[in-house]
């Protein structure tokens, strides 16, 4: 075994000692405050107020393509009505 293979295998058992369970952290992260975002994008839909209802309808194109995946995950199981019907 040269030392360019050990150089290499010792990249990749740092890269799953210490990377891996970094990048699950990190995609839980960002998947909440994904959730986050889109809860305050749909909140007038959910009958809440949202002051920034007009600067949030730049975003709804974006918003759409994972609408059903997104109220799956809150727990409803059909849209909510009044917004964007999807199942």
């Amino acid at each position: 075994m040269s030392l360019s293979d050990r150089l290499r295998q010792l990249a990749r058992a740092y890269r799953d000692f210490y990377e891996l369970p970094m990048r699950r952290a990190v995609a839980l992260e960002q998947r909440r405050r994904e959730d986050f975002l889109r809860l305050l994008l749909m909140s007038e839909s959910l009958g809440l107020p949202n002051p920034a209802a007009w600067y949030c309808l730049e975003l709804m194109p974006f918003v759409i393509e994972d609408y059903h995946a997104w109220h799956r995950r809150m727990g409803m199981e059909h849209a909510p009505p009044g917004g964007i019907g999807c199942c």
